[in-house]
């Protein structure tokens, strides 16, 4: 009877499929009223479906060591700012978050600093930390007002507006009984 439980070794090269199929094996034979604590996922989708599967907390370097590479997650998918596409942008980073980064810094600023300030790496790091901890306090709300089946089909058509999903999220949703808006799926969409 221990405190909590831990499942790691994941996010190692295996597929997708295979990974919420894992987590599905342990979530299933873990004790319900322990915590219970998957290593080193930290994409947004994964983040979303491993809780739905029954996984309690997480933790993973990704939103910091993708930062640096002048990546951002936002409420509509990842966007990296060294694309040309924001020179010109002078929107929010995202405009549904609140963060400092979003207030005071636009697409356009960030883009021009991306080869050559360490700054872009502090604000996106500080950026897509607050973008994880404002999705998991949400997901957390959805779950405490008994509203999370329709916070998971919300989510994933922001990530997804073509409705066009991965086939293992579609197939772990499934699995605990949340049928997403459209039952599109393809094999080769990634869940970053």
């Amino acid at each position: 009877d221990n405190p909590g439980y831990a499942i790691g070794g994941l996010s190692g090269g295996e597929s997708k499929d295979e990974f919420w199929r894992i987590v599905v094996h342990c979530t299933e034979r873990l004790p319900a009223n322990k915590p219970r604590y998957c290593m080193g996922v930290g994409y947004p989708v994964d983040l979303v479906v491993c809780s739905a599967l029954g996984v309690d907390m997480f933790d993973c370097v990704y939103p910091c060591r993708t930062a640096r590479f002048g990546s951002a997650l936002t409420s509509c998918g990842k966007i990296n700012l060294t694309q040309n596409k924001f020179k010109m942008d002078f929107g929010p980073l995202d405009p549904n978050c609140n963060c400092m980064t979003c207030k005071h810094y636009t697409r356009a600023m960030l883009h021009s600093i991306c080869a050559k300030e360490q700054l872009v790496a502090n604000l996106l790091t500080y950026h897509n930390l607050y973008y994880l901890k404002k999705l998991m306090w949400s997901l957390r709300q959805s779950i405490i007002e008994g509203a999370f089946p329709s916070f998971v089909r919300n989510f994933m058509k922001q990530q997804f507006p073509d409705l066009i999903y991965p086939r293992w999220v579609v197939e772990a949703l499934q699995y605990v009984g949340i049928a997403l808006d459209s039952p599109s799926h393809s094999e080769d969409v990634a869940s970053t």
